[in-house]
């Protein structure tokens, strides 16, 4: 018999999992729960979760309630009675009356190596952090904040040059059969869940829109990691001429802009941007989208703007 799985998702991160789910013969998705549809965008739309889309194309039931504490969530989940949830950046807590019912519990995949990195934003706080390595773990949920046991967990070495976007497209992948892998070891009882260190917790909060404004005494590699960290939201930004910009580039490697100059000193060289950070490194500014105004090449700001001399983005 396959196990049966209630699926519960929101963003594009859970898709390939979901996906996977589907085609495996070792299970039947009896439902998808995800967030209800929110207004998007400047007019103010419906746009439907990507959980939802695919559901929708595999015909599978689907449950999307305003908030999961509701007694007509706990029916609908014991209506169905699964083997396991699973679960993966649904987006709201789940109360522990809804933990009891499936027997394997909520399995859910967590983007960091638990425990460190707890919280809603760890493939970015890893970036943001300058790290070199992250991964993935399975565990089943309690009523902590990614408190519940392990189950497996999988190294994932981060590119140097890799972005949140693209580190989280491939953690989503890796994850699918890490997934499929951790509902069958467990069924058959070859896993022994495994509780966390409690003292070796770090965590990862939400991201704040305050957070993208670069601090430029910071050293280019640092700003560059922010820059990779908080795409596509908040961005990173800076003020020119009383307005803000958001911006985007990498550490200089020009022999021509190195030594020292005041922090945020914009010095344009044969269609290039190179702005001074802290310790005496220099960041290669690429593109530019000042407020109000469509993204643009870096030559084509520098063409527009007619820098000052040691003229200055301001943090």
């Amino acid at each position: 018999m396959p196990l049966r799985i209630v699926f519960c998702g929101t963003p594009a991160f859970g898709l390939p999992a979901l996906k996977q789910l589907i085609a495996e013969k070792d299970f039947s998705i009896e439902a998808v729960i995800t967030q209800p549809d929110r207004p998007s965008g400047r007019g103010q739309k419906p746009a439907t979760p990507p959980i939802k889309n695919v559901a929708v194309e595999a015909g599978i039931r689907i449950y999307q309630p305003e908030k999961i504490r509701q007694d007509a969530a706990r029916e609908f989940l014991r209506d169905i009675a699964p083997d396991a949830v699973v679960i993966i950046a649904y987006g709201q807590i789940i109360p522990s009356e809804l933990l009891q019912i499936p027997r394997l519990g909520w399995i859910n995949l967590h983007g960091s190596l638990l425990p460190r990195d707890r919280g809603a934003a760890p493939i970015q706080r890893a970036i943001l952090q300058g790290e070199t390595r992250t991964g993935l773990t399975t565990m089943q949920i309690d009523a902590g904040l990614d408190t519940g046991p392990i189950l497996e967990q999988r190294e994932i070495q981060i590119g140097a040059d890799e972005t949140t976007p693209q580190l989280m497209a491939r953690m989503a992948e890796e994850g699918a059969p890490l997934m499929i892998e951790t509902l069958l070891n467990l069924d058959r009882g070859a896993i022994a869940p495994r509780p966390q260190d409690n003292s070796l917790a770090t965590f990862a909060p939400p991201l704040r829109k305050g957070e993208g404004l670069v601090g430029w005494l910071q050293p280019a590699q640092v700003i560059y990691n922010q820059i990779r960290a908080l795409q596509p939201w908040p961005g990173t930004y800076t003020r020119f001429r009383n307005r803000m910009c958001h911006i985007w580039g990498k550490p200089a490697e020009s022999p021509s802009v190195t030594g020292a100059a005041e922090p945020g000193t914009i010095v344009a060289n044969r269609g290039e941007i190179f702005v001074a950070c802290g310790s005496e490194t220099w960041l290669n500014v690429s593109h530019v989208q000042p407020e109000g105004r469509k993204r643009m090449t870096a030559q084509e700001f520098a063409n527009g703007a007619r820098f000052a001399a040691k003229e200055r983005f301001l943090s």
